[in-house]
């Protein structure tokens, strides 16, 4: 068997690694005259491209760990935002201050959250452009292999929107085999790439649901994301675009329950367009998000022996957001806050310092907060018998964001009496009356009630330019923190790169 040896590129290795030990780990053995000739062999190899969604560990190599829902990856989209933040708590989560960068918005290239989101979207396109090479040095025909690359394809633009979206200029590497120092993209060119990437693959990908796959409805869904925020990518709004692709999303409906699309079997929403699958059962990793959030003995709430997993009494809901809702607000429920009780006793749970365990939305003081202090992110359904790696299949796009990202597009043209019932849909769902007006605070408003803790809060602050002013814990922000700085030991590796302005 010939065996063509391979850097997984300078994309991570050249681009990202800290350390020479970390390039041993990213070469890959790639036959090219045996296995990956037919189809069925072709698509357990594409597997692993949607494998790489789940992210990786790599905290042997500089401290990274890299899961979308972990706190490296996570905490960097939610913590920067007017919705979550990780107070200090005594010595707990002050770790050299990099979470304290975040809310104060003083981070630095240093900031290993700021790799670890690099490194993250930067490996999924390194194992991306890997297995669109074995594709091509496959016996399929080139019309099958068109078919194949183009789901590839359409996952490796996902990571670019990821990308585009937090660092902006970054290089685009699409061969396998490059080995020369990529420079950057400009924020616009990557934007073109990105777009012209989902519209060519557009007619070769599957119609209809595909649950956990990329697909027609995903590629649509992603560009009314890229137009939805084109004004800030480039600086030309294309709200016109955005209707156009969201129109173009069909086969779904909202959920009559909101919290049906994060239950531990949330495979069965009728709303959720993409998702991360995950089942500890098949072995999956980095779905822990829960035990970041609740206190110690939260372990209490939901067995009676403490046996549930781990938590850490981390990451919170900044104060505001809780009372921000309306009480009738079904989606209120997404921060815990009040009393605990221990499930076998029936009486509040007891914190180790002998005070009872009640959330409270007000943190006193940030640097120095209480253990309890802070309402608790509870979003995806819990169960007693829950492991450390949860089974709630992570959601990364649901039919509601398209019914929002129309009617945002919509009054920003000027057609409010079209945006106004898109979103009623979705304050009715959630137990709320109808409006019969609509401004751009109330769009702002359903917005950070209707995905809370979803992870695109930082975007749409951006978006509507509330990122930029004084909030809680957090003075006035200057416009280039708009983008993260590309990670320091990146710009060591490859001179090619320039740093984002600023920094």
């Amino acid at each position: 068997m010939k065996v063509k040896i391979l850097s997984i590129l300078t994309l991570v290795g050249l681009l990202a690694a800290a350390c020479t030990d970390l390039d041993e780990k990213l070469y890959d053995k790639v036959s090219t005259d045996d296995y990956g000739k037919t189809a069925a062999e072709i698509q357990t190899i594409v597997g692993g491209a949607y494998a790489t969604l789940r992210g990786f560990n790599d905290s042997d190599q500089g401290g990274t760990i890299c899961y979308p829902t972990c706190e490296f990856v996570f905490f960097l989209e939610e913590c920067v935002s007017d919705e979550a933040c990780i107070p200090t708590r005594g010595t707990d989560w002050y770790d050299g201050g990099r979470y304290q960068q975040l809310q104060f918005h003083t981070w630095d290239p240093q900031n290993i959250l700021i790799w670890s989101a690099w490194k993250y979207s930067f490996q999924g396109i390194a194992n991306v452009n890997s297995i669109i090479y074995q594709v091509d040095q496959s016996g399929l025909t080139e019309e099958d292999k068109d078919i194949v690359k183009a789901e590839l394809r359409g996952l490796r633009a996902y990571y670019y929107s990821l990308l585009i979206d937090k660092f902006g200029n970054v290089p685009i590497v699409t061969s396998f085999e490059q080995s020369e120092l990529p420079a950057n993209s400009s924020r616009a060119e990557v934007f073109k790439f990105v777009e012209d990437e989902l519209l060519d693959i557009m007619d070769k990908l599957p119609s209809g649901i595909r649950y956990g796959g990329f697909s027609q409805n995903v590629a649509n869904s992603l560009l009314a994301r890229l137009y939805l925020n084109a004004e800030v990518y480039t600086g030309t709004a294309r709200w016109q675009d955005c209707i156009d692709a969201c129109d173009r999303v069909s086969g779904y409906s909202l959920e009559p329950d909101y919290f049906t699309n994060f239950k531990t079997r949330n495979e069965i929403s009728k709303e959720v367009i993409f998702a991360i699958p995950y089942d500890h059962k098949e072995g999956t990793v980095g779905n822990y998000l829960a035990s970041m959030t609740y206190h110690y003995n939260q372990k209490f709430a939901y067995t009676a022996d403490g046996s549930y997993p781990w938590c850490g009494n981390g990451i919170s809901a900044q104060p505001g957001l809780y009372s921000s809702f309306d009480e009738n607000d079904v989606r209120r429920k997404s921060v815990l806050v009040g009393e605990q009780i221990h499930v076998g006793t029936g009486s509040v749970i007891m914190m180790d310092n002998g005070n009872p365990l009640i959330y409270t939305e007000e943190i006193e003081k940030y640097t120095n907060a209480l253990q309890n202090e802070g309402g608790r992110l509870n979003k995806y359904e819990v169960q007693s018998d829950d492991q450390w790696e949860r089974d709630n299949d992570w959601v990364l796009i649901r039919y509601a964001e398209i019914l929002m990202m129309k009617a945002e597009a919509n009054f920003r043209l000027g057609y409010t009496a079209n945006a106004i019932p898109l979103v009623n849909q979705l304050r009715e769902r959630a137990g709320l009356s109808s409006l019969t007006t609509l401004t751009l605070e109330d769009l702002d408003r359903e917005w950070k009630h209707e995905f809370v803790f979803e992870g695109i809060r930082r975007t749409t602050n951006i978006r509507f330019g509330t990122f930029f002013n004084a909030w809680w814990e957090k003075g006035t922000t200057p416009q280039y923190r708009a983008l993260y700085p590309i990670p320091h030991n990146v710009l060591a590796l490859n001179p090619s790169l320039k740093q984002n302005t600023g920094y």
